[in-house]
């Protein structure tokens, strides 16, 4: 195994001293199924503790910039900052799949590219930063490499999920309320897909499929949103 801790330094730009710990920000708990006499663990415990330095640091931060914005707004803006397709997206930009430990599985797979890996990486390297630099060093890291997209996710409105977005554009355009119907489910109970449509009236205007009720919905939604632009 051979870990390139100089460039990790570059990437974060500052001299790492403590070179077993951020090994550990990288290793999959998938490596260890591997390497029985690999001595350091996985990467969940900074995993845990990264989250937490994460949402401290961005409800702060939101909790400044935005300072007449209502609590239910914040909550959808950090969600929406926090999420899992947003640190994974600045994981694979700091180039981290790069340093995992990874089964010959996981490697296979594309698991250097997967988007949970890469976010949960994402909070177990900042775990790793906040035990060695600090808190103040944290907030820095996490405004240059995160926070800076916040002013085009709330112009866009993008914090919003689909059906919000879905039904406040058909309320406003057409005064109608969607509402959603299962179309087809498919598979074992355990492992079932759901196909579901959305209307205005009885109108069809998008479909979604997903592993849940929910994710179909959303997906269906979105598709909505497009037609509806479109009008």
């Amino acid at each position: 195994m051979t870990f390139d801790i100089d460039k990790l330094s570059k990437t974060l730009h500052y001299k790492i001293k403590d070179s077993s710990l951020f090994i550990t920000a990288f290793t999959h708990r998938s490596y260890l199924n591997e390497h029985p006499d690999y001595k350091n663990p996985s990467n969940e415990r900074l995993e845990f503790l990264g989250d937490a330095v994460l949402q401290v640091i961005s409800s702060e931060f939101l909790f400044n910039k935005y300072a007449h914005s209502p609590e239910g707004d914040l909550t959808n803006y950090r969600a929406a900052i926090v999420k899992t397709t947003s640190l994974a997206k600045e994981a694979q930009r700091l180039r981290y799949g790069e340093f995992l430990l990874l089964s010959n599985g996981e490697e296979t797979t594309g698991g250097r590219d997967r988007e949970y890996i890469l976010a949960n990486t994402f909070e177990a390297v900042l775990g790793a930063i906040y035990l060695e630099k600090g808190l103040k060093f944290c907030q820095k890291f996490v405004e240059k490499e995160l926070l800076y997209k916040i002013d085009e996710i709330v112009e866009n409105e993008s914090y919003k999920d689909a059906k919000s977005k879905f039904q406040e554009m058909a309320q406003e355009k057409l005064s109608i309320t969607p509402s959603y119907e299962i179309l087809e489910s498919w598979g074992q109970d355990h492992d079932k897909t759901f196909k579901v449509g959305v209307f205005l009236d009885k109108d069809e205007y998008g479909v979604g499929e997903g592993k849940s009720k929910q994710k179909a919905e959303q997906k269906a939604a979105k598709a909505a949103i497009d037609k509806l632009r479109s009008l």
